[in-house]
């Protein structure tokens, strides 16, 4: 064989298109391609994004379909993922030949104009694919919250009042104390040293996202953030309902709001629960309060809610009705049924956070601002999370990245009568070392 050596570079003025090179695809894409198309689901996201776009004039948007597309890759490739380093998902996108990947810029400009129905809309309808496979039941409902990262840093705080910052506070602190010139390590020393120091989110707000408040997040740090907060189906792990709140409103605050986005969703999918048949509501003791019970004790919300240890005995004060609601949802989650409710709540809504947020979709730290404007994002973010519920379903591996390790071989061979049937499924890690194999046998009669 003779050696090839590197020619100088020419583009060709023409190309057929059967000579461009094409990647070999993606099994999860492919299919998860074949479930959109065949429920017509670009169909169906232009006839919502119609209204919002000129009929006459203009330059033609992207197809809204394509938008909502690149979302879901974000769940599933990471939220930093370039749909451009990959050809399988410019097949996924269903781009020509001629077009580019849209940019950020584009995304932005397509999420402004479209308001927050259209997107609970399409999460409204893949969660009606899940329900066509059986994938929601509607009866058990749990429901938790987590924190998230606000696109936005803490030292840039300023007050409410004056609009003054931090660090223009203790400036000035310090040149009241008798330092003329202070240094920054000046400042973080007499930070730390002085009494009375406090950040409350009624006196400080950020100058870039006004709308993102001061809180604890899971790791402990202090940072400017929202609450997320997720309504899951107890019998199959499927996200009804997410609501994206303020960090520093309390459980019991924001859960009517949850509720109320999940009864919705479940009536757009005809699962919606009544006086006469409620669904149960799952939580854990941070949403428990007398006023939370006896405002949905006989409502379509059945409550099973934890109840924090007190000691002493309760005082009612005449209120006979928030008594009946305790005692009532005491009851409930004080039996066996109760108890194994309250850890299928555990093990599943928590599962949906560390899914969304940390191991595949990587929206633990925010990139937008405003929460009707992060709800957007988060709603197709989690209605990807539901897609991969169907697909374990389908293929039985819910992510790109486990379709790809993930090898099957099913072998024929015909011996006295009888077909021997041979299925070899090897498991691959991301550089290619196999990790786990499975080799199982059948026998099937030769005339079945």
């Amino acid at each position: 064989m003779g050696l090839g050596r590197q020619a100088e570079q020419q583009n060709t003025m023409w190309i057929s298109c059967d000579l461009i090179p094409k990647s070999r695809g993606h099994a999860f894409y492919d299919r998860l391609q074949t479930e959109l198309t065949k429920s017509g689901f670009d169909h169906f996201a232009e006839d919502q994004c119609a209204s919002f776009f000129d009929k006459s004039r203009g330059r033609r948007s992207i197809p809204p379909g394509r938008y909502f597309r690149m979302l879901l890759v974000g769940y599933f490739e990471g939220i930093e993922w370039r749909c451009a380093d990959f050809l399988s998902l410019r097949e996924f996108l269903l781009l020509d030949h001629a077009e580019s990947v849209p940019d950020h810029s584009t995304l932005s400009h397509m999420r402004s104009r479209l308001p927050l129905e259209v997107h609970s809309q399409v999460f409204s309808f893949v969660l009606d694919l899940l329900t066509k496979r059986g994938l929601v039941k509607g009866e058990r409902i749990g429901v938790d919250a987590s924190t998230m990262e606000a696109n936005a840093a803490l030292k840039a705080i300023v007050r409410r009042d004056t609009g003054e910052g931090y660090n223009e506070m203790l400036r000035r602190m310090a040149k009241e104390s008798g330092v003329e010139t202070p240094t920054q390590d000046d400042l973080i020393r007499m930070d730390r040293q002085r009494k009375g120091k406090k950040l409350s989110n009624q006196d400080w707000k950020s100058s870039t996202d006004p709308e993102s408040r001061i809180a604890k997040m899971k790791d402990g740090r202090m940072r400017l953030g929202y609450k997320p907060e997720h309504a899951v189906d107890l019998d199959t792990g499927a996200i009804v309902a997410a609501k994206i709140h303020h960090a520093d409103q309390g459980d019991t605050a924001t859960l009517p709001k949850t509720l109320d986005a999940a009864s919705e969703q479940l009536e757009a999918i005809g699962k919606k629960p009544t006086e006469s048949a409620p669904c149960e509501t799952v939580c854990d003791k941070g949403y428990f309060s007398r006023d939370t019970l006896k405002e949905l004790d006989g409502s379509e919300w059945k409550t099973r809610i934890a109840e924090p240890k007190r000691k002493g005995l309760n005082w009612w004060h005449g209120d006979h009705e928030a008594r009946r609601a305790v005692y009532n949802n005491r009851a409930r989650i004080g039996s066996e049924i109760g108890k194994a409710t309250s850890r299928r709540r555990t093990e599943l809504v928590e599962r949906s956070f560390e899914h969304c947020l940390d191991r595949c979709g990587g929206m633990r730290r925010a990139w937008l601002r405003g929460v009707e404007n992060l709800e957007k994002r988060y709603l197709i973010h989690v209605a990807g999370f539901n897609l991969a519920l169907l697909m374990r379903r389908l293929t039985g591996v819910g992510t790109p990245r486990e379709a790809a390790v993930l090898s099957a071989w099913l072998l024929t061979t015909q011996f006295d009568g009888c077909y021997w049937l041979t299925l070899v499924v090897i498991v691959q890690d991301a550089v290619g070392k196999i990790i786990a194999g499975v080799v199982m046998f059948g026998i099937v009669p030769a005339n079945r």
